[in-house]
C-alpha cells in the first residue's frame, strides 16, 4: 500500500458532514512523517511537532480533547515496510466542532507545517459504540 494522502478531498468532506450533528466524534490520526521536508531544512517530524505545538489552542477552542497519542512501535498485522510513524486520537464534541476549526483561517496557517511534515496524515472519523 502506497500512503500519499495528506489532505481530505471535497468528497471525503461531504461523507463527513452526513455523521449526526451535535454527536461527538472521535478523529484518528494515521501520521507518516517525509524524511525531510520539500525545504529540506528541517525533518518532516520537527516540522509536524511545530505544527502540534501551535495547533494546541485552536484544539482547545474546539471544546476537543486529545485522549491518545503515541509513536508506533511495530506493527503486528500489515505492511511493516510502509508503517506509518505516530497516531494520535482526538475527540470532539461534533463534526461542527471540527470543520470549524479546519475552515478557519488562522488555523490553515498553521496547517501548512502539517501539510510539509507529512508523506501520509491519514484522519478517520469514527463513531463511539454503545
Amino acid at each position: 500500500m502506497q500512503l500519499t494522502q495528506v489532505a481530505a478531498s471535497k468528497e471525503q468532506i461531504a461523507e463527513l458532514m452526513k455523521y449526526p450533528k451535535d454527536t461527538p466524534i472521535v478523529m484518528t490520526n494515521i501520521i507518516k512523517f517525509k524524511t525531510r521536508t520539500d525545504k529540506g531544512d528541517e525533518t518532516g517530524q520537527e516540522a509536524y511537532m511545530r505544527y502540534f505545538k501551535n495547533v494546541q489552542p485552536f484544539i482547545q477552542k474546539a471544546e476537543a480533547k486529545l485522549i491518545w497519542k503515541g509513536t508506533v512501535a511495530s506493527t503486528v498485522i500489515g505492511d511493516s515496510k510502509d508503517q506509518p510513524h505516530m497516531i494520535l486520537i482526538v475527540e470532539y464534541p461534533s463534526t461542527d466542532h471540527f470543520l470549524q476549526m479546519a475552515m478557519n483561517p488562522e488555523y490553515q496557517k498553521i496547517a501548512v507545517d502539517r501539510t510539509i511534515a507529512l508523506e501520509y496524515g491519514g484522519l478517520i472519523a469514527c463513531k463511539t459504540m454503545s
